[in-house]
């Protein structure tokens, strides 16, 4: 096979992910009644007439799905972590939001591993209802308008490697921002340098 016949197949984005699930109720008490998620769609399973299929919205639009069967009850072993499989699903949340909770959880008796310091964004880490390891993270910068995310990270990435630095933390990302603002916003000043005013 020749290279020039050997192309991309280009994502835009995850469409949806779908998880098994126990029964019915387990899983829009957690999703929904848990994690905020609007159920929005119920069907039976295309693939499996004895499994359900609900759709939840987790907030971007996006869907997570559950399989469902009234026969499988919850178990909350932990979720294996063999080569292959999920290790975590990790969930946006606002700073708002990440700061609350470890509270909930705690009020629901729900181990957690409380909030992480990842750099560049707040972690914390607990199980579903069936073994599965969630992470709800929280970035610690909004991008530039007409920015993502993953542009700053990359920024800061490269930034991080030229200073030699062990991970991507605050300054980081602040310089990134700001090499982003200068670079896609136009200005009058031929000389956008730091200055000092006082």
């Amino acid at each position: 096979m020749t290279t020039d016949l050997i192309r991309k197949i280009q994502t835009q984005g995850v469409h949806h992910i779908t998880l098994n699930g126990a029964d019915r109720q387990t899983s829009i008490d957690f999703w929904e009644g848990v994690l905020g998620m609007p159920f929005v769609f119920d069907q039976p399973n295309l693939d499996d007439p004895t499994q359900g299929h609900l759709y939840f919205d987790p907030g971007d639009g996006r869907l997570i799905t559950i399989f469902t069967n009234e026969a499988r009850k919850p178990d909350s072993n932990p979720v294996p972590e063999a080569i292959g499989s999920l290790h975590h699903l990790a969930l946006n949340v606002s700073q708002a939001t990440f700061w609350q909770v470890a509270k909930r959880l705690d009020a629901r008796g729900v181990p957690h591993s409380g909030p992480v310091d990842r750099g560049f964004m707040d972690s914390i880490y607990f199980r579903d209802p069936l073994g599965l390891r969630l992470e709800l993270a929280s970035y610690r910068f909004e991008p530039p308008e007409g920015c993502r995310h993953a542009d700053v990270m990359i920024e800061a990435h490269r930034i991080r490697v030229a200073r030699g630095d062990h991970h991507i933390d605050r300054e980081h990302l602040a310089d990134a921002i700001e090499l982003l603002v200068e670079r896609g916003q136009q200005s009058l000043s031929a000389d956008r340098s730091a200055k000092n005013p006082y």
